[in-house]
């Protein structure tokens, strides 16, 4: 059977481990697509724009990766992260497709416009991806990505200030954790 996934070679067996956590994509056309900068963020999930003329079944996504970023105005190339925080970073934008498959094409289209338009839905949408990832057993990666982010001395006070504001903090993701039966990957 053919992957449905479309996953650069260098970043495979990392997108590989984060999709275990999610076997209801198992089908849905998913591409992970490297992009020279993404603004404000380190990676982007969304579905790709033929989709919104077919059946919510039949979507297709793609999640953009940031080939870069930058740390206290030093660029690191985004695929030499440390493995357990890309996983994190991937469970966090399969969290978003997760949550779009579950939106209708109208649903999904105003989902758009009120993140483009609306702070308090942008913090919705975080937060919410966050939790699909650790409802699907990636607690611990999705905890150890929020710390690197938060504990990394060089990643600047603006970067840091923006994953407190939109994100889940690493106390609620515990909570989380602690709170719910987690079924393991397969």
């Amino acid at each position: 059977m053919e992957s449905k996934h479309k996953i650069p070679q260098h970043i495979r067996k990392e997108v590989k481990t984060a999709l275990r956590y999610f076997p209801e994509l198992n089908d849905v056309p998913i591409e992970f697509k490297f992009k020279r900068n993404i603004k404000k963020s380190t990676m982007q999930a969304q579905p790709k724009f033929t989709s919104f003329f077919k059946s919510r079944k039949h979507r297709s996504y793609v999640i953009l990766i940031s080939e870069t970023f930058k740390i206290s105005g030093t660029t690191f190339l985004t695929e030499n992260i440390p493995a357990d925080i890309f996983i994190g970073w991937i469970g966090h934008e399969l969290g978003h497709i997760m949550d779009y498959q579950n939106r209708s094409n109208i649903n999904l289209i105003v989902f758009g416009i009120k993140y483009l338009v609306s702070e308090k839905h942008i913090v919705e949408a975080e937060r919410a991806a966050d939790t699909y990832a650790v409802q699907h057993g990636m607690g611990d990666y999705i905890l150890k990505t929020k710390n690197f982010i938060l504990n990394h001395a060089d990643i600047t006070p603006i970067y840091k200030a923006r994953i407190k504001k939109y994100y889940l903090s690493p106390e609620e993701i515990m909570e989380l954790v602690n709170n719910q039966e987690v079924v393991p990957p397969v």
